[in-house]
């Protein structure tokens, strides 16, 4: 068993969190001594772990609690999630030192950013949390495609790539031009009246997604051209700025 101090020092959580996760239910401690001292076992360290990682894909703490007291909770799978996502980031990290060493040895060459991107991250870290399905806006998802037919499913993933075609065709033109800004709000009614309540928040984090690198990204491209899920990206950052 470990004190609050203990599992602090070691988790790098504060005490105070580890209090507030206590009070809302998230981590309770394992026993309670009578001079009022939280201890926690292997059990509590081990749920603290997921806690953190799901932090790290950007849940929120009433999310994390509801996934954690699911009995459909899959250990595994979030293991999985989390040793991906560390390897990704050490990639990045390594790669981040390759540069550094480069500049010192030689000097800056050429001017090459591509060390600092974390586009692909992002786009990871969004599937998994997208993947476990708790949040308001997926719950949302699910009751509006009740009944929803094969057919009509196809249909809507056409208009929707559809509105990625016509960002294609502007995307020569500023990204904040009022052109790219309707066809963002376009793109943001569209997700709410089919899809689930797109938030300017929402928004904001699938176009990172849409400009990531991955499948989104090849997918918009192919309907718009080369560029067009950058575009579309730069002009809902232009949209949610106006606002």
């Amino acid at each position: 068993m470990m004190t609050v101090h203990e599992v602090s020092k070691i988790s790098g959580v504060s005490i105070r969190a580890l209090h507030h996760y206590d009070r809302i239910g998230l981590l309770l401690a394992t026993e309670v001594t009578q001079a009022g001292y939280r201890l926690y076992d292997e059990a509590a360290l081990e749920r603290l772990q997921h806690i953190l990682l799901f932090k790290a894909l950007e849940f929120s703490l009433k999310d994390i609690k509801e996934i954690l007291d699911s009995p459909d909770f899959d250990r595994s799978k979030a293991l999985e999630q989390q040793i991906h996502l560390l390897e990704m980031r050490k990639e990045h990290l390594q790669n981040l030192i390759d540069l550094a060493r480069g500049i010192k040895a030689i000097g800056v060459k050429h001017m090459s950013f591509e060390a600092f991107d974390t586009r692909k991250i992002d786009e990871y870290a969004a599937q998994a949390k997208a993947s476990w399905g708790t949040t308001d806006a997926y719950k949302e998802y699910e009751q509006k495609a009740v009944g929803r037919t094969k057919e009509a499913q196809q249909k809507l993933n056409v208009e929707m790539m559809n509105i990625f075609a016509e960002f294609g065709k502007i995307k020569e033109l500023s990204p904040e031009s009022e052109e790219a800004i309707a066809l963002a709000k376009k793109l943001q009614d569209h997700i709410t009246e089919h899809y689930y309540t797109c938030t300017d928040k929402i928004l904001l984090g699938l176009g990172a997604m849409y400009s990531g690198g991955g499948d989104f990204t090849t997918n918009i491209d192919k309907v718009g051209g080369e560029g067009t899920a950058v575009f579309a990206c730069e002009a809902i950052k232009a949209m949610v700025g106006r606002k």
